[in-house]
């Protein structure tokens, strides 16, 4: 997905398929369990923790 596509879809929700191997993958559903989460929120906290992490290093990712 390019950035232009991303910035069209703001108002939408974002999709895309993760390929990973399925040891990794019952990991991370125990893991979103354990926390109370389906998987896929599970990914999204952890993708939302690590770019908060990048912008509290490089500074706000300006997306205009």
């Amino acid at each position: 997905m390019t950035y232009m596509e991303v910035t069209r879809m703001t108002n939408e929700i974002a999709k895309f398929t993760l390929r990973t191997d399925s040891e990794l993958m019952k990991k991370l559903r125990i893991v979103a369990d354990y926390n109370g989460r389906s998987a896929n929120r599970e990914l999204e906290v952890l993708i939302k923790n690590h770019v908060a992490e990048f912008e509290k290093k490089h500074g706000t990712i300006d997306l205009n």
